[in-house]
């Protein structure tokens, strides 16, 4: 059975920075592509960042360069490294396989 588990999420004043990982069981994660994505209150799940199996990846134009995708396919695990967030990066950020296995989140709020 597979599991996706996000962890690294909390509290944090705007201009500072937190890294999310995503750690799988029951699959290799570097055969698969990874995609993280974020979810706010009362709004639609939006795409974040995308990381390949060669280890090429993409990230949302309007992170403006903050946010940082990596893998650790030794640890099976994926990464999100945000820096200077802003108040409306608050939202719970998600990681899933390519096939659509979602983990559960992991709450993220940027506030003074």
């Amino acid at each position: 059975q597979v599991h996706l588990v996000e962890t690294g999420g909390g509290l944090v004043q705007p201009g500072g920075s937190l890294r999310l990982s995503c750690a799988a069981s029951g699959i290799n994660i570097g055969d698969y592509t990874m995609v993280w994505a974020r979810q706010a209150s009362g709004k639609e799940r939006e795409w974040v960042a995308t990381i390949l199996t060669d280890n090429s990846f993409s990230h949302a134009a309007s992170l403006e360069g903050r946010f940082l995708v990596s893998r650790d396919n030794a640890k099976n695990t994926v990464f999100l490294q945000m820096n200077n967030l802003k108040p409306e990066d608050t939202a719970v950020y998600y990681c899933r396989t390519i096939d659509g296995i979602w983990g559960q989140g992991t709450q993220v709020t940027v506030s003074s």
